[in-house]
């Protein structure tokens, strides 16, 4: 998968792993990853599917509507992505944080939905249900922050309580950060992620 790997100044901090929202490249959270966690390594990742030209990290049939077959296959081609990259940059694969925002906060929160132990901590910007009706592994080691909008067209609060319900019935800490906005990513939740990555133990 195309990405880039930026070496972090402290070895022991963990590596971020971000994906971007639709449409965007392994460029755009690089920002983001300096503001949450900047001693971190940074690995950031392009979705390998493309929608009218966009890059997504999987197809989906309508908005809001995923492909679920695919979301399985590209989860775990992300999935050995990592345990690769992890081998190739030489970094500590079990201290891996994600960031995703709009799609890619799907991908990751897909992640947590089918593998155990996929990643240490997680921070979902704006993220949806990845799947229903599954039986979700073990994330009472996996804390989890949820940035939501009250106002958010694409991803409803509805759907931001169901996946803190369905992570938390699994056993993770899920820290819900509410703003008063849309789908957008804004600066005070940024900020809310930071702290909440400086106040949990990993």
């Amino acid at each position: 998968m195309k990405h880039i790997y930026q070496q972090g100044s402290d070895l022991t901090a963990p590596v971020l792993v971000l994906f971007h929202g639709t449409g965007g490249t392994e460029q755009d959270l690089l920002p983001l990853a300096q503001a949450i966690s900047p001693t971190s390594s940074v690995l950031s990742v392009r979705g390998n599917v493309l929608e009218n030209g966009m890059p997504r990290f999987f197809r989906r049939l309508a908005e809001g509507i995923f492909d679920e077959e695919d979301l399985i296959f590209r989860t775990k081609e992300v999935y050995d992505f990592l345990d690769t990259a992890a081998v190739e940059h030489g970094f500590d694969r079990s201290n891996v944080v994600a960031i995703g925002y709009s799609n890619g906060a799907n991908i990751a929160g897909s992640l947590l939905f089918h593998y155990p132990n996929a990643l240490r901590a997680a921070i979902l910007h704006h993220p949806m249900v990845p799947r229903r009706g599954i039986q979700l592994p073990d994330l009472s080691d996996t804390p989890v922050f949820i940035g939501a909008g009250k106002n958010d067209p694409i991803c409803s609060p509805e759907e931001s309580e169901e996946l803190e319900r369905l992570l938390s019935d699994a056993g993770s800490d899920v820290h819900v950060h509410w703003e008063n906005s849309g789908h957008q990513l804004t600066r005070s939740e940024v900020f809310a992620a930071a702290e909440w990555l400086k106040g949990i133990s990993l």
